[in-house]
């Protein structure tokens, strides 16, 4: 096997939770631009990347999963063509870690997984991301709509924001009252991370108030 597919089978193996069947065809071009942003709304919520502000516990952190390789010693070409390898085969063909929760298929199709793939490769792992992830990587936002969007929507559906996600409760479905929210969000449950301690007092009211007023409601 050549040894650019190797490592990219070794860092799939590794870091990414033990899958990557290298068979989702070559990852070309993308938009990193576009892929901050679909990062940001699918996947944000899950996984820890400094970069893009985000702090979830639930997948991988994808800043300490990918930092080794660019402490490689090779050139940065090598390091973000692998990376964006790996990241393209984990959103086609997503690793079954654990009932429950794992990451969904089909969260971004075609050239949106190159979008998201650029995205990360050129950002997960460098000091930059590093720091960021390690000086919380959350929104400063009190806006209800703009920290759901932040810590949420990958996780859940709730139209009025525009969200699909399917790993916890469909929020439209469910129509939780503001103090089942706000506990939810302090507390977490099963795989949802608490956030208390991630976002502030006032940051947590207004996504709760936010939800309470909207889910279920457009």
């Amino acid at each position: 096997m050549p040894v650019r597919l190797a490592l990219a089978a070794l860092l799939a193996s590794i870091a990414l939770g033990g899958t990557a069947c290298g068979t989702g065809g070559v990852a070309k071009g993308g938009s990193a631009q576009s892929g901050k942003a679909l990062f940001t709304a699918k996947c944000a919520s899950c996984h820890t990347l400094g970069a893009a502000g985000a702090s979830g516990k639930v997948g991988p952190n994808l800043d300490e999963a990918f930092a080794a390789m660019r402490g490689s010693g090779r050139s940065t070409h090598f390091e973000e063509s692998t990376i964006k390898q790996v990241v393209a085969d984990q959103v086609k063909y997503p690793a079954q870690r654990d009932e429950g929760v794992n990451m969904p298929a089909n969260l971004v199709k075609g050239s949106e997984v190159d979008d998201v793939a650029a995205y990360v490769a050129s950002v997960a792992g460098t000091q930059s991301s590093l720091a960021a992830a390690a000086s919380g990587g959350t929104t400063q936002s009190t806006n209800g709509k703009t920290i759901f969007t932040s810590s949420c929507a990958s996780c859940h559906t709730l139209a009025a924001a525009g969200t699909h996600g399917t790993v916890g409760p469909n929020l439209d479905q469910l129509k939780p009252a503001f103090a089942r929210v706000k506990r939810q969000v302090i507390n977490g449950g099963a795989i949802m991370p608490a956030f208390k301690g991630k976002l502030t007092d006032a940051q947590i009211t207004a996504v709760a108030k936010y939800v309470a007023a909207h889910a279920g409601k457009k």
